[in-house]
């Protein structure tokens, strides 16, 4: 006869979506207000861009702690374009490793449509923490 272990997780409200777990500088309220600036992430691109032409964006959290106990895990990038029918498009995900790595991403993108970039990060200890920024395409 065989035996199953089954994990079984609770939460405590099981009608959460994952959305209303992602903090912003906005959101944030009670204890998460005092750690706003150290965990929303900053998005640093150019006002207008030309459609389909690379062109450089850096994300940046912190400063925050990095240490083993502290620190942020990854950072994902996603664009959200207008018109388009499902949303957003993943741009980039980068694992960080705690001490080795800072909280700090330089990519090169192209888009053909003006939207936002949402950039989403993680630390071990605050959670989820996102930033935005809107992005105009110009003429090529």
């Amino acid at each position: 006869m065989r035996t199953y272990r089954i994990l079984v997780i609770y939460m405590t409200n099981t009608n959460t979506n994952l959305g209303d777990l992602i903090l912003t500088y906005d959101s944030a309220a009670g204890e998460a207000l005092g750690k706003r600036e150290s965990h929303t992430p900053k998005i640093e691109a150019p006002e207008t861009i030309n459609a389909d032409e690379p062109f450089e964006l850096k994300v940046i959290v912190g400063p925050h702690p990095n240490t083993l106990e502290h620190s942020i895990r990854w950072i994902e990038v996603y664009f959200y374009e207008e018109g388009r029918p499902f949303n957003p498009i993943m741009l980039s995900r980068v694992e960080l490793a705690p001490v080795l790595s800072e909280p700090s991403v330089m990519l090169k993108a192209r888009i053909q449509k003006s939207g936002v970039l949402h950039a989403v990060e993680y630390c071990n200890l605050h959670g989820l923490w996102s930033g935005k920024k809107e992005m105009k395409v110009g003429k090529s």
